[in-house]
């Protein structure tokens, strides 16, 4: 799998201590629609993008204690979505623990992918781009504070 790095233990991104997956692409569809760099992660593109297998992920995981949630964020997951598939697939051979997606898209935009991901237990989506100047609100669902007033997570599956 492609990645920006993997966090082991992240305790920021999620109510659960999570590992936190960087994804390694975007198309920073914020910045188009805003005109600027507005988008925290930008930095992220200057960073290697590196190959990890799905066995090392699922082995750190399994075997760490302290997690109890897997988070992709980072660049744009759903751009990278042939990559956070059998992935997904993968851990649930091995855990029903959250599995939390942060994207930047809509739900209309990305309604085929989430039809694919609601097959599985415990998945979570935060959708909807960074919009400047909005106030922060915190988000029940993930247990956080969100940056834009248009952004919130949902339980997407059906099983």
């Amino acid at each position: 799998m492609k990645v920006k790095d993997v966090v082991i233990e992240d305790f920021i991104n999620y109510k659960k201590p999570c590992m936190f997956i960087i994804c390694p692409t975007c198309n920073f569809k914020c910045n188009k629609e805003y005109g600027n760099t507005i988008c925290q992660n930008s930095s992220l593109v200057n960073q290697p993008t590196i190959e990890i297998s799905t066995e090392y992920i699922i082995n750190k995981y399994i075997n760490n204690t302290i997690t109890k949630s897997v988070v992709f964020g980072g660049l744009e997951p759903f751009d990278s979505f042939s990559e956070l598939l059998p992935l997904v697939k993968e851990l649930r051979k091995v855990t029903d623990d959250d599995i939390v997606i942060y994207t930047g898209y809509n739900k209309e935009e990305i309604s085929p992918y989430i039809d694919m991901l609601s097959l599985y237990k415990n998945i979570i989506i935060k959708f909807g781009r960074f919009v400047p100047n909005q106030q922060p609100h915190k988000d029940e669902v993930l247990g956080i504070q969100l940056s834009s007033d248009n952004q919130y997570a949902e339980r997407i599956s059906i099983v």
